[in-house]
Parts: C-alpha cells; sequence; structure tokens
C-alpha cells in the first residue's frame, strides 16, 4: 500500500517475475533464491485493467483457458467440473452465457481471477484490483481474495487508499513511500507501531488513510524517516503476530508435462485451441468479419460504376490503367489500416497470457496468421468478380486468377506490414507511421512515372516497393498473353488500340508475372518474419 508514484506495482512485478531487466537484488521464496521459471509454474499475475476477450461468453473464456492451461490427458467431464465449481464460487455461474462486453466491472474483475485459478495457483498477483469499482464491488472482490487466502493461497496485491472494513480484511501490509518501506507487518499491529514511533493514529481515523498521509509528507518528512529507521526499511519482522507465510507448492494433480516445463499442453494442442478461438472471434466480429465484406463489394461495385465497361474499350485503356492503381491502393491502406488499429488491443491480452503461461508465442502467431486467411481469400475474392465483370475485363480464367492472385497477395503483404507497424507502435502513431511509409511505396511503383524514366540513383527504391510487383502483375492479367486488339467506338480515337503497344508505352513486360509473384511472397515472407522478430523483442522488453 502507498500514495501514487510509491512504487507498489513495480515491487509487484519484481516480485511475480513480470519485470526482471533492470533489477538488482534477489527475490527468496521460503528462504531460498527463486527459480522464476519453477516459480512461474505456481503463481499467475492479474494487471490492472481487465484483458479480456470481449466477443466470448464467460463459458468460452473458462473453456478456452481450461484446454491450455490443464493438461491434454484431464477429460472434458473434469475440465466442465472445474470451471463450474470456480464459477459458482466467484458467483458468475448466472452469467456462464453471458459475452464478456456485457459484463459489469466487477464481474469482470471476478472472470480475470477465475481464468488463472483454472490451474489453481498457490500464488496469486493482483495489480490494483479494485481500481474502477464501486464500494459493493470492491468489498465483494476483496472478500473473494480473503476466501481465496483462507484455501492456502498466498494473495499479494497492491492497493491505493483501502476504507477500514477493506483495511481490515488483510493480513500483512507492507506501506511503501518513494521506494522506502515504512512498515511490514500484521495489520492488527500498524496502529502500535504508530504509537511506538511516537506519533499514534487519531482516534476514530482510518489507519490505512493514515498511513497514507503520512506517506505523502502531510505530516512532514522527518516522521517518514523516523519510520523507515523504526521499520530498517523492511527488514524488521517485529510487527508481524504469526511467522510468515510459508508456501507448500506441491502437485495438485494436474502436472505440467511440456517440453520446456512451463506450459501445460503441446504446441499443437495450443494451435488448435487458438484457432478455435480465433473462428468464433471472427464469426461474431462486426467490424473484422461482415463489415469487411461489406466494405469490399460497396468498394468494387462503386469503382465498377465509375470505370463501367473499361476493360474492353480501346479508347478508355489509360482509364483502365487508373482503376488497376486504385485497386491496388484499395486493398493496401484497407488491409493496412484495420491491422494497425486492431493489434494494440490484442497486444495487451497477448502480454496477459504469455506471462501466465497459456501458450507459446510461436503458436499464438501462427494462430493469427492462419485464423484470418480464409476471411482476406473471401473479400479479395468478392472484390475481384465484383469489379472484374462490371468494368468487362477480358472474360478469360487464366487472366482472372492472374488478376485474383495479384490482388490477393497485396491483401496479404499489406496486413503484413500493418502488423508489423501495429506491433511495434502505438495506435496514435502507427496510424501516422503507416500512411507515411506507405507514400514513398506508392511514388515507386511505377504508376505516374514510369521506372524507365527514373534515374539509376533512385531506380533502386523500386525493388523496395511491393507495389511495382503487383501492379505489373494486374497489368499483365489485363493487357499481356498476347491480347487481341481492343475494340474502339467509331467516333473516338484509341491511342493504344493494341495492347502491345501500351504496355512498352508504360514500361511493362508481359512475361514476368511468375517473377511478380515470387517477389510478393518474399515481401510477404520478410514481413511476417519481421513482425515475429518485433513482437518477441517487445515482450521481452516490458519485462
Amino acid at each position: 500500500m502507498g500514495p501514487s508514484g510509491a512504487g507498489k506495482s513495480t515491487l509487484l512485478d519484481v516480485l511475480s517475475g513480470y519485470r526482471i531487466r533492470g533489477i538488482g537484488g534477489s527475490v527468496y521464496t521460503n528462504g531460498r533464491i527463486r527459480n522464476l521459471k519453477e516459480f512461474r509454474k505456481w503463481s499467475c499475475y492479474i494487471t490492472q485493467d481487465d484483458r479480456l476477450q470481449p466477443l466470448l461468453t464467460v463459458g468460452e473464456n473458462m473453456q478456452i483457458a481450461a484446454d491450455l492451461k490443464l493438461p491434454t490427458n484431464v477429460s472434458r467431464k473434469r475440465k466442465d467440473e472445474s470451471i463450474k465449481n470456480i464459477l459458482i464460487a466467484l458467483g458468475l455461474d448466472s452469467s456462464v452465457n453471458t459475452k464478456t462486453s456485457g459484463l459489469s466491472g466487477g464481474q469482470k474483475k471476478r472472470l480475470s481471477i477465475a481464468l488463472e485459478l483454472i490451474c489453481n495457483p498457490m500464488v496469486m498477483f493482483l495489480d490494483e484490483p479494485t481500481t474502477g469499482l464501486d464500494s459493493s464491488s470492491c468489498t465483494t472482490c476483496l472478500k473473494l481474495l480473503k476466501t481465496l487466502a483462507e484455501e492456502g493461497r498466498t494473495i499479494v496485491c497492491t492497493i491505493h487508499q483501502p476504507s477500514a472494513s477493506l483495511f481490515n480484511l488483510f493480513d500483512q501490509v507492507y506501506i511503501l513511500s518513494a521506494g522506502n518501506c515504512l512498515y511490514q507487518g500484521s495489520t492488527r499491529k500498524l496502529v502500535s507501531f504508530f504509537e511506538d514511533v511516537g506519533f499514534p493514529c487519531p482516534t476514530y481515523h482510518n489507519p490505512a488513510d493514515y498511513a497514507i498521509e503520512l506517506a505523502c509528507e502531510e505530516h512532514g518528512k522527518d516522521k517518514i524517516e523516523k519510520m523507515i529507521k523504526a521499520n530498517e526499511n523492511g527488514r524488521s519482522l517485529t510487527y508481524f503476530i504469526d511467522e510468515l507465510p510459508h508456501m507448500e507448492l506441491k502437485d495438485d494433480g494436474f502436472k505440467n508435462e511440456s517440453d520446456d516445463g512451463l506450459l501445460a499442453t503441446s504446441q499443437f494442442n495450443q494451435l488448435r485451441v487458438l484457432l478455435r478461438r480465433g473462428y468464433i472471434k471472427a464469426k461474431r466480429d462486426q467490424t473484422l468479419t461482415y463489415l469487411r465484406v461489406l466494405v469490399n463489394f460497396l468498394v468494387s461495385a462503386m469503382l465498377g460504376v465509375l470505370y463501367w465497361k473499361s476493360g474492353s474499350d480501346g479508347s478508355r485503356i489509360l482509364d483502365n490503367y487508373n482503376l488497376l492503381f486504385a485497386i491496388l491502393m484499395h486493398h493496401m491502406f484497407s488491409s493496412m489500416m484495420l491491422t494497425i488499429l486492431t493489434v494494440p488491443q490484442e497486444m495487451s491480452i497477448l502480454i496477459k497470457e504469455h506471462f501466465n503461461r497459456w501458450y507459446s508465442l510461436k503458436m499464438y502467431y501462427t494462430a493469427i496468421t492462419l485464423v484470418d486467411i480464409p476471411l482476406s481469400i473471401v473479400c479479395s475474392l468478392v472484390f475481384s468478380i465484383t469489379i472484374y465483370c462490371i468494368t468487362a475485363q477480358p472474360y478469360e480464367m487464366i487472366r482472372f486468377m492472374m488478376f485474383f492472385v495479384s490482388s490477393l497477395m497485396v491483401v496479404f503483404v499489406a496486413q503484413s506490414f500493418g502488423l508489423m507497424i501495429g506491433i511495434y507502435f502505438n495506435v496514435v502513431n502507427g496510424t501516422f507511421m503507416g500512411p507515411a511509409i506507405s507514400v514513398p511505396i506508392m511514388m515507386f511503383a511505377g504508376f505516374g512515372v514510369r521506372l524507365c524514366d527514373l534515374s539509376p540513383y533512385f531506380y533502386w527504391c523500386s525493388y523496395f516497393s511491393y507495389l511495382r510487383f503487383a501492379l505489373e502483375g494486374l497489368v499483365e492479367a489485363v493487357y499481356g498473353l498476347n491480347r487481341t486488339t481492343l475494340e474502339c467506338p467509331e467516333d473516338e480515337f484509341c491511342r493504344y488500340k493494341y495492347p502491345k503497344e501500351f504496355l512498352e508505352a508504360i514500361g511493362v513486360r508481359a512475361d514476368q508475372f511468375g517473377n511478380d509473384v515470387i517477389a510478393l511472397l518474399i515481401f510477404l515472407f520478410v514481413f511476417r518474419i519481421s513482425s515475429f522478430v518485433i513482437l518477441r523483442y517487445k515482450l521481452m522488453a516490458i519485462r
């Protein structure tokens, strides 16, 4: 306990192992230097903000947690019984079919605790569990933690300024001020400690409030120094009523069977469960699924009407060329920006679940990569069919497949690029950096300024523009493969009646489609690998 900035959360991060970089000293468990890897098997960390999957129900969240945190040899019946008992104990049994987004603040906090109780941790760390709750919910939450402690668990949490009744629920208290320990011991001996140091707690005054007042230097800095000295900066054990708690880290029947000794299930099972969760979310997500399909259809229809039958009209070949580039712009920005805006929310959930040993980072990354593939294919297919038919592009299956593959590859590459930006930057910086970096990608795509007209100093930049290869692929699909002479209205002048002449004019070769696809695959591979490396770096940097 302590005022804001006293170091409560930092100390909790160190004790839980959530923060290990830049930290000096040693952490002991039962009198021995802690083995962090072993300790993490029996502990969990519940963050101040409720990082939950909003589209899943309470029951689905619990089932996903059980399938990830309990070994595969535990039967479905036993898992369901465990889930039922936990939900009843936490008063969430009546909300089992309620989506997380529809829960109250107190229910979300209890669900966060319930998810970690699946594997029955012996030590639970909670950062400000009463934040954002009303007085009734605060009381319910802390009484629940008291019950869990009485069952044999060690509950460690930070709290800002509890009421007198809530303060009495705690067994031990560690009071901080500017990183120093003012008092460590029993809550019932705090009043006597104030008397011993010479400034007793006023009658009918909440001891917790008085402690915060002292920690904030409201009664003078000399009193803080005196408390630190009397308590030996936390080394004194004088004010403990009983001996310090001793944690018996024994097996509860759910053995950890992973190769690295930290995760409960195999990587294949983790991938299977994460894919199941991903498809449930995709099915219910109005923005990422239904709205995304609808937008692709509406935009393709709008562009199709604007460029009506331009694909077969020899007098509008330049208009059709503009259309092809507009298609790439839509695929690039819609895919990239959607990813940039949604990744940060997933990052916060990932940090919590990965630290609490739900799954490996590799399986999480594989799952989010695979889950989006079907939807991306459907959206690209809807867009391609609609605009291809309305604009009367050549009705040949091989050309349509080239058109579709080029469009789909841009979607995949732009998503991967947006993922890389979204992981590294926050939402505000990401929404700026994504379009800003995309500008030179458009500049060196070969649209507006032919690549052959670029100076040698700038030509090499075109190799870093994935739009260059995508645009070349679309042009080849529509005007390559020795396409015959285009129809030209009698009253119109057709400068590029022959597709071969148009390809020469814009500097595009008609035999590079395979190389274009390979180049886009290289971009996809590089961006995906870079995103994973950045993601791992971010998780390590946080710790």
